[in-house]
């Protein structure tokens, strides 16, 4: 399936999208690569796994039912925060655009991707930001 070895097996991914198939189809590929995943619908939600769940990565849509996703890395990253950990993210979005790109890095995402969502590269994409999790 990938062209290089790549692995996501035992990390904990917390996935917030208000879109039930998205989360679904999310889940079942990380699940079948070996993670642990937990998605949410709601930053509220998200925020509220936090207290038993402790994920390696945040993957998070941008504009949600409830809020935007911007704000959601910031909660998540200040709750996280409390307990001396930091989260590497990833922003999903409908929105291609360089302004949409650029404005998800500013806010802290270390990764952006476009919907729909190509999985290898998402794959591809956690696996690269676990690497860099270990060197924090």
């Amino acid at each position: 399936m990938y062209s290089q070895p790549i692995s996501v097996d035992g990390l904990h991914l917390l996935v917030i999208d208000d879109d039930a198939d998205t989360r679904k189809i999310l889940t079942i590929l990380f699940q079948m690569e070996g993670a642990e995943i937990l998605a949410v619908g709601s930053v509220n939600e998200a925020l509220e796994v936090l207290s038993y769940f402790n994920p390696d990565i945040l993957i998070s849509d941008i504009y949600l039912s409830d809020e935007l996703g911007y704000s959601s890395l910031t909660k998540v990253r200040n709750l996280v925060a409390t307990q001396g950990k930091w989260i590497p993210a990833i922003a999903l979005t409908g929105f291609a655009s360089e302004t949409e790109r650029a404005y998800a890095y500013a806010i802290g995402f270390q990764m952006h991707i476009c919907k729909p969502i190509n999985l290898d590269e998402l794959v591809c994409a956690v696996a690269s930001l676990a690497d860099c999790k270990q060197l924090v």
